[in-house]
């Protein structure tokens, strides 16, 4: 039977002499193995990983895959690239502006009926009572119950006119708020103008009452003929005065069509005055300064409308302007 020798392994010894360089007491050490130390020579194999450790932290970029990784892409130079040619100043349109855009164009959709329902409901209130309604089941005498009848009809338009001026806020206000379009402005020479008017409509009927009971005027009219006569006609006037001052407190765009509103509406109500002055046995002198109230009325109303198309063409040509300051 053969037998089996192990061998121990052999280990070689070389001697390597020192090196003097010049004047230096140097010694360089060669890659060759100290003479009294043994050499081992072992081959390190390569060891491939493709996972890190748990401990081991993440790389500054990572694959496209992992979306916390800074680098999107296998190739960190590509991401470089498309980063800086993104422009942080044109903000991207994300899902939330493109439905915010859908809201205000449905609600500007919304908006629409309005156009023909405000003006509806200004000729319920205003017009039909007036010109339709006989005379004898509103007014039912020259007493006071009479006279709240009157008011009762005035009150009806007001609420029709408040409904209307409310429906056109909501029209001609700008759909987003954060942009500041909404504030409107009336000229301080448009408020000293119609202010002006208010009160002259004011002061003639006082006139007349304090010169009919002072007995400059004759026959004297009196004072519950002249409730009937111009007390609505005071009260709307008042009413008014209040409303175009609400609408320049707070900026409201309606402040042009205010005054066209009300006075319209006060022709018609002085117009009903010269019909019930047949009706309370009124002077001709009374008749006479409310058919000079429905001349005044009717120019201021001209007036209005005239300031309306100034303002109109005025808008276009500052929207023509900017229109062509932008195209440049």
């Amino acid at each position: 039977m053969a037998s089996l020798y192990w061998l121990p392994p052999a280990i070689t010894k070389h001697a390597i002499p020192p090196i003097r360089f010049g004047n230096l007491n140097l010694r360089q050490v060669s890659s060759q193995p100290h003479p009294m130390y043994p050499c081992f020579r072992f081959k390190s194999p390569s060891v491939l990983c493709t996972k890190l450790s748990v401990w081991e932290p993440s790389l500054p970029y990572a694959p496209a895959e992992n979306d916390n990784s800074l680098v999107k892409g296998t190739n960190i130079f590509e991401s470089i690239k498309s980063q800086d040619t993104s422009d942080p100043s044109l903000p991207a349109e994300d899902d939330d502006s493109i439905n915010i855009k859908d809201n205000l164009s449905q609600l500007q959709q919304l908006k629409w009926p309005m156009w023909i329902l405000g003006p509806l409901v200004l000729l319920v209130t205003g017009v039909v009572p007036t010109l339709w309604l006989p005379l004898s089941s509103t007014f039912l005498g020259p007493n006071i119950a009479g006279l709240l009848s009157l008011v009762g009809l005035d009150c009806i338009f007001n609420m029709g006119a408040t409904l209307f001026l409310l429906m056109a806020d909501a029209c001609a206000r700008h759909p987003n708020k954060a942009e500041g379009h909404n504030n409107s402005q009336a000229p301080l020479k448009y408020m000293l103008w119609n202010i002006s008017a208010c009160i002259v409509g004011f002061v003639v009927p006082m006139v007349m009452l304090l010169a009919s009971n002072k007995g400059a005027l004759q026959p004297p009219l009196p004072f519950i003929s002249f409730s009937v006569l111009l007390g609505p006609y005071l009260l709307l006037l008042a009413v008014q005065m209040l409303t175009e001052m609400l609408t320049w407190h707070w900026g409201s765009p309606v402040w042009l069509v205010t005054p066209v509103v009300y006075e319209a509406y006060r022709v018609l109500q002085l117009m009903r005055g010269l019909r019930l002055g047949a009706e309370v046995g009124a002077p001709i002198w009374a008749v006479e300064a409310i058919r000079g109230l429905v001349s005044w009325w009717v120019l201021m109303l001209g007036v209005q409308l005239m300031r309306v198309s100034w303002f109109a063409g005025r808008a276009s040509s500052v929207t023509h302007i900017q229109f062509h300051v932008n195209s440049k």
